[in-house]
């Protein structure tokens, strides 16, 4: 929804951003009889059936949902507890003690950047006879010649391209506030992607 700003106790400001999450809907759950793994499919914001397709209408028929905008499927270690058609609301995370979560999401696309700006070069000097090539990479073929690795440019090598619009994953983020009534989530600082776009929240991998 966009960025703001909190007070702690203390009087120290911090960064937030607002995030309306959900409520979702159950689609589908998987077993390992079944399907061979377990998994939950959710869906989130409904969508008119008229822009959405046949099958996705009858899939979400068949949980007793209306056809959803978004769909996903998140594996499970274990069996999932839910049934079909059950709501999933932001206020499982404060019933479950969440302090820290993941978010993934798709990043800012730039469309063709030079190395400048894609990977923060310095570029060439800006005097001593340097002309026309200020923001330029330089040279490219380092290490080309050496034996066994074939004349050519490695690899990996950083050089202008298209920057942005990727998965984009933010490990660690604190959980400011939770706010089932409006399914809402305040979370510290900046989260992947522009205003509107969509991210999946999950609980922390790395911290608890």
């Amino acid at each position: 929804m966009g960025m703001t700003r909190i007070y702690r106790e203390d009087g120290q400001v911090v960064p937030v951003t607002v995030v309306q999450a959900g409520p979702c809907v159950v689609l589908q759950v998987k077993s390992r009889q079944t399907d061979g793994y377990d998994a939950v499919q959710i869906g989130f914001e409904e969508a008119k059936p008229a822009r959405s397709t046949r099958a996705m209408i009858g899939h979400c028929l068949k949980a007793g949902a209306k056809p959803q905008r978004h769909a996903r499927e998140i594996r499970l270690a274990e069996a999932a507890q839910v049934e079909p058609g059950a709501p999933i609301k932001v206020d499982m995370f404060a019933e479950a003690g969440v302090k820290y979560v993941d978010v993934v999401g798709t990043s800012k696309g730039f469309g063709f950047q030079g190395v400048m700006k894609r990977h923060r070069f310095g570029g060439q000097p800006a005097s001593h006879g340097t002309e026309r090539k200020h923001r330029s990479p330089g040279a490219i073929g380092a290490m080309a010649g050496d034996r066994g690795r074939g004349r050519s440019v490695k690899k990996g090598k950083k050089m202008a391209g298209r920057m942005g619009g990727a998965r984009s994953t933010v490990r660690c983020l604190e959980l400011m506030s939770v706010d089932a009534n409006r399914n809402v989530m305040v979370i510290k600082g900046a989260l992947p992607g522009p205003n509107g776009s969509v991210v999946f929240i999950r609980k922390s991998k790395t911290r608890s």
